[in-house]
């Protein structure tokens, strides 16, 4: 069995992480994301360079927005809730991508942070649906 890749101790009271911002809670779920990509995929053993290569392939916009459909069938209507508040807190749009595939992944950020700050052990339970997805991107968090 994996260790878990949180940090959080423990969940934080409902009503505290209820009174940050979508954006905020994207900002957080951004970081958090790109640890547990910076995890998943630090073995084998290669060189910095390669790392980097496939955490920027695994974090970007294109692929947060994949992983946002792949988890649909498994959200519940409070995570979604989540979701819809981090895609309009996306005003700012991008250069580089579509405007909808940026709403999408902040909203993926933003569940993200939630989660990690309200139900880790719910957190971890999504992002393994991630790990056996038939796109097999991820690779498991290694004990």
């Amino acid at each position: 069995m994996s260790q878990s890749f949180l940090l959080a101790p423990r969940p934080l009271p409902l009503r505290k992480v209820q009174s940050l911002s979508p954006a905020a809670l994207a900002y957080l779920g951004d970081a958090v994301y790109e640890l547990y990509i910076r995890q998943a995929l630090l073995l084998p053993p290669q060189r910095i360079d390669t790392y980097h290569h496939r955490v920027v392939a695994q974090v970007r916009a294109e692929a947060q927005a994949n992983y946002l459909q792949q988890l649909a069938p498994h959200l519940t209507e409070v995570e979604w809730d989540w979701v819809r508040r981090g895609r309009n807190a996306a005003s700012s749009r991008h250069k580089r991508v579509d405007a909808q595939i940026y709403q999408q992944a902040t909203g993926f950020e933003a569940l993200i942070g939630y989660l990690y700050l309200a139900q880790p052990d719910r957190l971890e339970v999504l992002l393994s649906y991630l790990n056996g997805s038939s796109e097999g991107v991820l690779s498991a968090p290694h004990d």
